[in-house]
């Protein structure tokens, strides 16, 4: 995915210990509208002088994605990556194979599929998680 640089400290508070090294992995989340991996923002950090391990930084998103204040999702490779939430509602996402742009996106029919096929196996307070992967017209334009 396309990276690009990021900046900025004003940032949401992040829960658990208070320290300037997580402030400075929340301020950069805050900053970016696709989804990044650790290490992407370890590196973007690294440029910008914030001296924040890369252990600090996994935690850190850890702790944001415990507290669902972001959201992860693991990539075709594997990979997981994170980015902030814009709406604490339920919602999925649409993300760009190329860029890695992201788009947070309902789903009624889905959730009324999901809760259906639940009920049918008699399964009850059922959670789940819709990724769809794809090229956004931009990307398509660029590579036509």
């Amino acid at each position: 995915m396309a990276t690009a640089p990021i900046s900025g400290t004003n940032a949401a508070p992040v829960r658990g210990r208070s320290t300037r090294q997580r402030a400075a992995v929340a301020a950069a989340l805050d900053e970016v509208d696709e989804f990044r991996s650790a290490q992407d923002l370890h590196d973007v950090l690294k440029h910008r002088g914030d001296s924040v391990g890369l252990t600090t930084v996994y935690r850190t998103l850890q702790s944001l994605a415990d507290a669902g204040e972001v959201d992860v999702l693991r990539t075709t490779d594997g990979e997981a990556v994170y980015r902030r939430c814009s709406t604490g509602d339920h919602h999925h996402h649409l993300v760009c194979r190329v860029c890695g742009k992201a788009v947070e996106v309902e789903g009624p029919a889905v959730e009324q599929w999901a809760e259906t096929v639940a009920a049918q196996h008699g399964y009850v307070n059922v959670a789940h998680t819709v990724e769809i992967f794809g090229t956004c017209a931009d990307c398509a334009n660029t590579e036509g």
